[in-house]
């Protein structure tokens, strides 16, 4: 008998789970809103060099104007120079980052053949018919300060790197509920003061802890709903959590449409979940990680609480959640003595503690790494493909939630690693078809990125409930955040990746469809899970997979049950 009983017992998923499930859903909308923020805090708008005195006259190619404000939004193309005269008669070509003024002119043209006194840049003209502030206008990260600007996006996709691997493991030791409850506080926190900040450098700072505490909760708040839902609508709880997540993509566009003062729009995305705070107080601990921890009295109550919610009748005691081998005496002594053993359990070694737990923890890693370097490099290209750029970005989150259905469809019939492959080699295909198409037949490659985008959500999707059900309970929140850290090493490559396309445009969507092939066909090598309870012990994990003879092979010889019962490992929770 296992924790799984409990909801066969007392619902897979009734009053009590969908309660919580909603709720804590609810606040990873916030983590989906901070993650791409910034692609609308950090919009460089057209600008162009400044130069002393008044303009009066305006060429660019065949447009003519009377001010650079009139000018502006059509000044595109960065190769090409505004030519301004001033009403000292001065002639100027502009460009973004340098100025030259014609010596001696006789006509005011836009060709000039003649010779030029190039000038230092002084200060810079912006665009403001679409984007009133943004942190590049208000402290001019442009020309030599543009590298600046181009680190917002890694150095926030460092912090979520370094915040999966550390609240994942805390959530190990102290528990999903404290970790879920302190993050939540510090996102409000965190996200408010970011719309304060003085200069850059405190906003990247500011940024870099809300990275790192918005991570945390989504490292955790996928562990906790899949420890509170039975196996029968575990994959629709799991994957859905991300269309939450597709919810705060957005929310930011939306958002970004209508605001256009870069604080005031980090205000609102920052306080728009805080009713969270209201009720997340009273989230309960999970019955895995009580009974994990030897917490019998608690996981009673627990026990107790959810049939009283969901109007069943309890008859589930928590020591009958433990193996028959465990006699009365040994709990008292592993709840009052926690082994040395125990806190191995809960090291990073674990995850590589034998060949076959070595090669899946590889595999798992690549494809957390792929999903996230190939959802971003589509994600961050949206605002590129042409058109409205937040009707882009919006597009990019709805494409999202079809996506989520499909991948829950084929998982809960084909499996888990069955749409996990396919859907990375989909994409793989996407991402050549994009480098082959003309590119003067637009729609087409738009139509081909949503497909790259939908296929990659799949893969990035289902990877946190695969991943916990191919680890034990003791290692599953490190495992799902190390696998997150991996992701966010993707995610910190993601942007250098589209900077590539400086290069050859082409270039980010070829080294994310080789990825995806190569990592697709290694993916088929990682055993099954579908229809299986979740494993609490590093043996019952190894064994996924395995034929059931190999597997209880180990267990034949004469001393096998002294071992069982001198391991601790062995004890089923």
């Amino acid at each position: 008998m296992t924790v799984e009983r409990i909801f066969d017992e007392l619902g897979h998923f009734k009053r009590f789970q969908a309660c919580l499930y909603f709720a804590a859903v609810f606040q990873s909308v916030a983590c989906g809103i901070h993650y791409l923020a910034s692609v609308f805090l950090v919009e460089t708008p057209n600008f162009v060099s400044s130069i002393p005195g008044n303009i009066t006259d305006v060429l660019y190619g065949n447009i003519t104007a009377s001010s650079l404000e009139e000018i502006l939004p059509e000044f595109k193309n960065v190769k090409q120079a505004l030519v301004v005269r001033t009403d000292r008669g001065e002639q100027w070509e502009l460009s973004r980052c340098s100025c030259a003024l014609r010596l001696n002119p006789t006509d005011f043209t836009y060709e000039f053949y003649g010779n030029k006194s190039k000038e230092v840049c002084q200060s810079i003209i912006y665009d403001h018919s679409e984007i009133k502030s943004s942190i590049v206008t208000d402290w001019n990260l442009v020309c030599e300060g543009e590298w600046l600007a181009k680190l917002c996006q890694p150095s926030f996709m460092l912090g979520v790197l370094i915040g999966a691997l550390v609240f994942g493991d805390i959530a190990d030791r102290v528990g999903r509920v404290k970790i879920m409850m302190v993050t939540s506080l510090c996102q409000f926190v965190f996200g408010v003061a970011v719309a304060f900040s003085t200069n850059y450098y405190v906003f990247v700072v500011l940024r870099f802890l809300l990275a790192m505490v918005s991570s945390g909760y989504l490292v955790v708040v996928f562990v906790y709903v899949t420890e509170f839902t039975g196996i029968k609508v575990r994959t629709w709880t799991s994957m859905h959590v991300h269309a939450a997540f597709a919810v705060g993509i957005m929310v930011v566009a939306l958002t970004g449409y209508y605001v256009r003062v870069w604080w005031i729009y980090q205000i609102i995305l920052s306080t728009c979940t805080s009713p969270f705070l209201l009720f997340c107080w009273k989230f309960p601990e999970t019955p895995f990680y009580l009974l994990a921890k030897s917490r019998y009295s608690d996981a009673q109550n627990l026990l107790d609480t959810i049939a009283r919610v969901n109007g069943i009748e309890c008859r589930l005691k928590a020591e009958e959640l433990m193996e028959p081998e465990m006699n009365d005496t040994a709990l008292l002594q592993k709840e009052a003595q926690p082994t040395p053993q125990n806190e191995k359990k809960l090291s990073i070694l674990d995850l590589f503690g034998s060949w076959r737990m070595a090669g899946r923890t590889c595999t798992v890693w690549a494809i957390w790494f792929i999903g996230s370097l190939g959802y971003y490099v589509f994600s961050l290209g949206s605002v590129t493909l042409g058109g409205n750029q937040y009707v882009n970005l919006f597009l990019v989150g709805l494409v999202e939630l079809p996506s989520y259905l499909i991948g829950c469809f084929a998982m809960d019939r084909i499996g888990r690693k069955r749409t996990c492959a396919p859907a990375l080699l989909l994409g793989s295909v996407a991402c050549i078809l994009i480098i082959v198409v003309p590119a003067d037949i637009q729609s087409l490659r738009i139509a081909l990125s949503m497909i790259g985008k939908f296929s990659i959500a799949i893969a990035f999707g289902l990877i946190y409930l695969y991943t916990c059900e191919l680890y034990p309970t003791i290692i599953r929140s490190l495992a799902v955040g190390s696998g997150s850290m991996m992701c966010r090493v993707g995610s910190v490559v993601a942007p250098f990746c589209v900077y590539l396309a400086d290069v050859w445009v082409y270039l980010p969507q070829l080294i994310v469809g080789i990825l995806a092939f190569v990592i697709g066909v290694l993916t088929f090598m990682l055993p099954e899970t579908l229809g299986k309870p979740l494993t609490s012990t590093l043996e019952e994990a190894e064994a996924l997979g395995l034929d059931p003879k190999k597997r209880n092979a180990p267990q034949d010889g004469p001393d096998a049950e002294e071992k069982m019962e001198m391991n601790p490992q062995h004890v089923t929770v």
